[in-house]
Parts: C-alpha cells; structure tokens; sequence
C-alpha cells in the first residue's frame, strides 16, 4: 500500500497511538512515525520496545514537518495539548484526535488551529481494558468501526487521507454529527462503563460478601464488569465530565427501566421479565451478527 502521510506524530503513547503505530508499520501506511509523551518513563519504554521510529521529548519536536498529529491525550488536555503545538504546524498539516467525547473535543481543539492547518476529528471504536504503550497492538482496529466528525469548513480531501488512514488500520469508517456520536456513546460505552464502576464498587462496599468471595466466586457477570471497570481512570472521569449531558440524559433513562424491572421482580410479573430479556437477546444477536463479538464459548475471550 502506498504511504496515507509521509509523516505521523503521535501525541501521547498509551494503547491507541501505539496500536496505530503497529498498525501503520503493518500497513505502510507512513514514511516515519515520530512521538511524544509526557513522562519520561513512557518514552523510556517506547524507545526500548521500538514504539515510534523516533521517540522526542517535546511535543514541537515531534509535530515539527508533520502532515498529520494525532491528538492521543485524555479529552481534559487536548486544549492545551493544542495551544503547546499549533506554532509548529506545518503548512497544510491535519490535526486528528482519538477521544470519545467529540463536541468538548471540537470546542477545546478548534479555537487554538492555525489557518493554515486542518482538524478532523475521530474517534476508533475498539480498546481494551489495558493501557499503556506495552498494550498496543496492530490488530486492534481490525474488523472495528472509527468514526470521523468532519467540521463544516474541512476540504473533502483531508477528510479522505484520515478515512483512507483508518481503512489502512483495518477499521470500518462512518461519518457523524458531533452531538449525535456523543449521544450514541453514551449508550454504547459511556453509561455501560459507569455502570460497571458501580456495580464493582457495591461489591466492595457490601461488606457481607468478602473480597475473597468476589473474586474467587465471580461469575462471568460479574467479571466482565471487573474488565470494563479497570479501564483508564483519568480517560474516563474525563469522559463523563466532558459528556455530561448525553451520559446523563442516558442514566435516567437507566434509571427508569430500572425501576420498571424492580416491580416486576417484587410483583412477581414473570411475563414482562420474559418479554424484556427476549428483545435484549435479540440486541445481542444483532451484535454478533454484524461481526463486533463472537458467539465462541466463553465469548472467545481466554479464560483466568
């Protein structure tokens, strides 16, 4: 394949940026890939397992005659991640992100882009609970969906190289309004993460189950929500304050049908039970249908 970009800078080297750059070398999808991150051990480890063709210790550095910046920050610094860089764009340079929240992204990132730049937005649909510049990996994005939030004024051709980037990787792309992905976020992964935190966290307050009891009884409920709940703390707080309002709007919705099926458990209604747990059977179905899990035993995740 013929190289997307002649130069990529990643901002940040946790499990995105260094998934994206396996994945780049896999593809050839740039000439050089250069990197920054903000603590001295993380480049130390980039550095040692060979994370980036040249790891720099700034950020100028490392956008400096970049065509392309990938924003692989928490949502809650983009801002100034962007004020530090936007004197060293090059001429004609895209500006990308990776955050799950798009509106708080556009409104930090924009007001601070040079004219002579370009900012598209983007947002891959895959991560494990790992982070860390160790966890990437080339096959990350594969089979996976990004979804780009063009800007009004951004030219159809930059718009393409991001999307032509993405393919590269092995993702599905789709295009989306900003306020629209936040809010269909918050239903896919924003609320259910939350969730997940709670749940683990009554199980650590109800002081009647012991914690060896948690861990040594957890069935697989309970221990995918364990997986989920050890995700990046500081990407998440940052996720529910920058997305407040989709998250939210989406709780109470929760919460209501939470309610609901607290009366027909005291009630003792077993239809409306069968008749909810039927049409969410079939969400999962769908699920599995589109090629985003597997119907493997165990959901082809390897036991622990």
């Amino acid at each position: 394949m013929e190289p997307v970009f002649n130069r990529v800078a990643m901002i940040g080297l946790g499990l995105i940026a260094s998934s994206m750059f396996w994945g780049i070398r896999r593809a050839g999808l740039a000439n050089e890939v250069t990197g920054y991150a903000r603590s001295d051990e993380t480049r130390d480890t980039a550095r040692r397992i060979g994370l980036c063709d040249r790891v720099c210790d700034t950020m100028q550095e490392a956008v400096t005659n970049a065509d392309l910046v990938v924003l692989a920050v928490p949502v809650g610094v983009m801002e100034q991640v962007m004020q530090d860089i936007a004197p060293y764009l090059a001429e004609g340079a895209i500006v990308t992100d990776v955050g799950s929240v798009k509106r708080h992204v556009i409104s930090a990132v924009q007001p601070h882009l040079p004219s002579h730049a370009h900012f598209v937005p983007a947002h891959p649909l895959a991560g494990t609970e790992h982070s860390g510049p160790e966890s990437g990996f080339a096959e990350l994005f594969d089979h996976r969906w990004c979804l780009l939030v063009p800007l009004e004024d951004t030219p159809a051709k930059q718009v393409a190289r991001v999307r032509a980037l993405w393919e590269g990787l092995g993702s599905y792309v789709d295009e989306m309004d900003a306020d629209h992905h936040d809010l269909v976020l918050a239903v896919t992964s924003h609320a259910p993460h939350l969730i997940a935190y709670t749940m683990v966290g009554v199980a650590d307050d109800l002081r009647r189950v012991t914690d060896s009891e948690v861990i040594k009884y957890s069935a697989a409920g309970f221990r995918d929500f364990t997986r989920i709940a050890a995700s990046d703390p500081t990407m998440w707080r940052d996720v529910f304050l920058t997305n407040k309002d989709a998250t939210l709007e989406i709780l109470g919705r929760f919460t209501e049908e939470l309610f609901a099926l607290q009366r027909a458990i005291r009630t003792g209604d077993g239809d409306m039970l069968h008749a909810y747990f039927t049409r969410t059977r079939a969400i999962r179905r769908g699920i599995i249908e589109a090629g985003q899990d597997t119907d493997a035993p165990n959901f082809g995740r390897e036991r622990s």
